[in-house]
């Protein structure tokens, strides 16, 4: 099982790279660089590429909105160029609030959208003379919407790669099933091993019907946040806060997918409320209902007999990366924590 960490989009990447690289040393193995409304992820990746060796690099996520398909190919395939084979190209959405508050761009079909873009990215990577036609992209562009002049061409460098891999992160059931169906990797959030097969398991069978057997097996990577050692278990509250804010105020009634989760695990009536104070701006009495049971399933917090314990629970899962969040205040405690967690996966 391999070890994963994301890095936090609000600080100085410049910073982070020092002890990305002690990381890496620690033992582990990707390092995660979103992109919200702060600096691109792409600078970030390319500066960590240079100052690391053995790590993976993966956008989570890349917003597909404010690129052309074609530059997110061009993206990738630089990227994986720079890293000498180390990218993996995290695709996304967004959301609205971003996408059309931040960029101007309206935000429509992201699953069908997504599918597009993998399938043109691919054949960017085997450098095929670009002819696409879908249903959201088409090119060269239509000469009925342009010039006339746009000719199919093929990309001038040959990538290190023909097939980067591709994470899609998936909640929803059309989601999780486009993921299974064409990424090497699927990424979902709150990810609860005991429970995971009865909400996740028809969406992963129905897309892995479609598989392509040359993605290989599917990758899941779940996100759990870590702190190992004795008398932690206070530490998990630290976790509550940030379900509250999923929960409650992601999406409005109805149309929250975290919300939903919660209540296909068991805590409808938590997350009925937890939404209803989060949405009311009551957010620390919506952080104090959060469930200690659900804390402490979705999380590697405890003991190192406990941990070890939720880490095999995770790999029964079908789960092959643990991208944690340490729970730590500086930065050698949380190469401590990488080099615990190393010994116990």
């Amino acid at each position: 099982m391999r070890i994963g960490l994301g890095i936090n989009y609000t600080g100085c990447f410049k910073e982070v790279a020092a002890e990305v690289a002690d990381l890496e040393r620690a033992g582990l193995d990707i390092v995660f660089v979103p992109e919200a409304y702060s600096y691109d992820a792409v600078s970030a990746l390319g500066y960590l590429a240079a100052k690391t060796e053995r790590v993976q690099l993966a956008s989570g996520i890349l917003q597909l909105y404010t690129r052309t398909p074609t530059l997110t190919a061009m993206t990738a395939a630089g990227l994986d160029y720079v890293s000498d084979g180390r990218y993996i190209l995290g695709p996304g959405a967004s959301g609205p609030q971003v996408i059309e508050g931040f960029h101007g761009v309206a935000y429509d079909a992201p699953i069908g959208r997504t599918r597009e873009v993998v399938e043109i990215c691919r054949k960017v990577w085997r450098r095929e003379r670009l002819e696409f036609e879908g249903k959201y992209y088409t090119i060269p562009l239509p000469a009925e919407q342009g010039t006339g002049l746009g000719k199919p061409l093929k990309l001038i460098n040959h990538p290190v790669r023909e097939r980067i891999p591709v994470l899609l992160a998936a909640l929803g059931p059309k989601n999780v099933q486009l993921a299974a169906e064409i990424a090497e990797g699927w990424q979902p959030i709150f990810f609860l091993p005991e429970q995971a097969g009865e909400i996740w398991g028809e969406s992963l069978a129905a897309g892995k019907a479609k598989r392509d057997p040359v993605l290989g097996d599917l990758e899941v990577f779940a996100g759990p946040a870590l702190a190992i050692g004795d008398n932690v278990e206070p530490l998990r509250a630290w976790v509550k806060p940030y379900l509250a804010l999923y929960i409650g105020g992601m999406g409005a009634r109805g149309k929250n997918f975290y919300h939903t989760l919660a209540t296909k695990y068991g805590y409808g009536a938590k997350a009925d409320r937890i939404q209803e104070l989060y949405l009311a701006g009551q957010k620390e009495e919506a952080a104090k209902v959060v469930p200690d049971d659900l804390v402490r399933d979705i999380s590697l917090v405890g003991s190192a007999g406990f941990v070890k314990e939720r880490v095999e629970a995770f790999r029964e899962a079908g789960v092959t990366v643990l991208s944690v969040v340490p729970i730590a205040g500086t930065a050698a405690e949380r190469v401590k924590l990488i080099e615990q967690l190393r010994e116990l996966v």
